[in-house]
């Protein structure tokens, strides 16, 4: 192995890589599991129909990546943005006839306070390590009775934090970036800390979904 292969790079390079078609693991803690983008491009499942139906435009697609949701959305005519921070999964999805912007969700984004649908969907629950924040966040993101639409771990009890790291087959490794798993009863818990309210909760081919709503007025928390 190289010395420029044993240097950890950006997170970035590694997820644009997977992009590109290398294959890329990524490990958080004890679990390993491979960087999918062949399900983030693929054609739409049910899972993913189900998903876009319970959608409140207009919708912001947190994490979008290449841009499946987004697309969708805007093929139904309901107005929605994707947002990430990688360059390549802005460019696959405008690609793909979305409307997508390169920003970091903990930064300024367009419409604060005014989406129908702020969606966490194929495991963004994680950004940045911490549900909490990310859902405050999110419902700061929402308007008043808007949904925060979040895909959960499949194990209900599951609420792991900590650092996650991208291998490539190369040999390549990722800098360590904080990221997160969490259960239904964990963001059940969370969400009414928020004051976000558990509309709905389903379970369709493996995959948990969980629609929250913000308060009709505005509280702080």
């Amino acid at each position: 192995m190289t010395a420029e292969a044993q240097r950890p790079v950006n997170p970035l390079v590694l997820f644009e890589a997977a992009l590109g078609g290398s294959p890329v693991t990524a490990v958080h803690l004890s679990h390993v599991a491979p960087v999918d983008v062949a399900a983030w491009t693929a054609e739409r499942d049910a899972v993913d129909e189900a998903i876009v139906a319970l959608c409140e435009g207009p919708v912001l697609d947190v994490g979008c990546g290449p841009g499946r949701f987004a697309a969708a959305l805007a093929a139904r005519g309901v107005p929605a943005l994707g947002i990430d921070v990688s360059r390549a999964a802005v460019r696959r999805a405008r690609a793909r006839g979305a409307v997508a912007l390169r920003r970091a969700v903990e930064g300024p984004v367009p419409g604060e306070g005014r989406w129908g649908t702020v969606l966490l969907a194929d495991g963004n629950i994680g950004i940045g390590g911490d549900p909490r924040a990310l859902l405050r966040r999110c419902r700061e993101l929402a308007r008043p009775g808007g949904l925060v639409l979040v895909e959960a771990d499949p194990d209900p009890d599951t609420d792991v934090s900590g650092p996650l790291v991208l291998h490539a087959e190369d040999g390549r490794r990722s800098r360590p970036m904080p990221w997160a798993r969490a259960g239904s009863r964990v963001l059940r818990a969370i969400g009414a800390e928020l004051g976000l309210e558990t509309a709905q909760e389903w379970e369709l081919a493996g995959r948990v979904m969980m629609s929250l709503r913000t308060p009709q007025a505005a509280e702080q928390f």
